[in-house]
């Protein structure tokens, strides 16, 4: 499992359209994206020029939580992890004007572990700089 918590100096409503707006995700995670942010709805995130991360959303708590299946297309360089086959949680804690993001990925097999750790200490700051200067 791979856990992250991050402080955005940005208001919770903010960093809640940096996941769920497919422009604002593509700014800080993708080249392009296809979100439709409801319950069974896709998730999928392209990355400049190489892999496809592809899962949906299993739940949404506006402004609050976000709960989706991810795992990676079968493409050149994408890891071996299929789509949908893992579990990300997101926690959104207002702490005055700031947010605090807990993130939770789960069911990752091992050997992909690290990658993903790694994957996610690179891009969470991008996401909290991109959300602190949109406000």
């Amino acid at each position: 499992m791979v856990e992250h918590t991050v402080r955005i100096a940005a208001r919770r409503e903010t960093v809640w359209r940096y996941w769920t707006d497919a422009e604002r995700i593509s700014a800080w995670w993708g080249a392009a994206a296809e979100l439709d942010p409801r319950p069974g709805g896709a998730f999928h995130v392209e990355l400049g020029g190489g892999p496809v991360m592809e899962g949906e959303f299993l739940e949404l708590v506006p402004n609050e939580r976000i709960v989706f299946s991810f795992g990676w297309a079968a493409t050149e360089g994408a890891p071996g992890v299929p789509p949908g086959s893992t579990r990300v949680e997101i926690t959104l804690t207002a702490d005055g004007e700031d947010t605090i993001l807990a993130l939770r990925h789960s069911g990752l097999p091992a050997p992909h572990v690290e990658d993903h750790r790694s994957g996610w200490r690179h891009f969470l700051p991008i996401l909290a700089t991109a959300a602190a200067r949109a406000t």
